[in-house]
């Protein structure tokens, strides 16, 4: 099964040419402003896309998702969107979530520590691709500044579940995948940290059950 995946395109998704596959995941922030009719328009754009599945979360820029989700979330219609919450696709667990640690007065912020754990610990431990917006700590977290920014609760509760992709957003300059403890990271970012075009969408192949027999 192919994957797309995604993130942090700020009303530009249609800029990118996105290739074809089985599922597309978008790791939030597909807004600027978190408008309602920004989610409108990005849910039309969805539903020009060939992919069979799309299964989106928010990020921190998605506001209406959070302040109004009786309204904001049934305007999805051409996607799956997950608020912690997992969906199964040929037998492979997608479990999705939009926190991240507090960054000044954002959407879907959480103060570091217990809250967050209190989070990351509703993942399945049969998760085979954890999608968040913020990334884990130390892993493609790296500001411009040096800083790494990641969620120290989020890592240790990836370790300990060890999902086989972990895909995520949010620190735009530090997209890019890695391999490490026999997970798969992912920061799928498009838009560099002037919110200009500046990388490519993410492809991979997952084993299916189906495929497996």
């Amino acid at each position: 099964m192919r994957i797309v995946a995604i993130s942090d395109t700020h009303t530009k998704h249609n800029q990118f040419d996105i290739p074809d596959g089985d599922v597309l995941i978008h790791a939030g922030d597909f807004t600027s402003r978190g408008k309602q009719k920004e989610i409108r328009r990005f849910n039309n754009f969805l539903g020009t896309l060939p992919h069979k599945h799309k299964v989106v979360i928010a990020g921190n820029h998605d506001f209406a998702l959070e302040n109004e989700p009786e309204l904001a979330e049934p305007m999805l219609t051409n996607c799956t969107y997950l608020r912690d919450s997992s969906i199964v696709i040929e037998g492979v667990k997608i479990y999705g979530s939009p926190w991240q640690p507090e960054f000044f007065n954002w959407a879907f912020n959480l103060p570091r520590g217990e809250p967050l754990k209190e989070k990351w610990e509703q993942i399945p431990d049969d998760t085979d691709i954890l999608i968040t917006h913020g990334p884990p700590y130390g892993i493609l977290d790296k500001t411009a500044r040096g800083e790494h920014v990641g969620c120290e609760e989020l890592i240790k509760i990836v370790l300990k579940k060890k999902p086989a992709y972990h895909i995520f957003g949010h620190i735009h300059e530090a997209a890019g995948e890695i391999k490490q403890d026999g997970i798969h990271f992912i920061n799928a970012s498009l838009l560099n940290l002037q919110y200009k075009p500046a990388f490519a969408p993410t492809v991979f192949d997952i084993q299916t059950q189906t495929e497996v027999i």
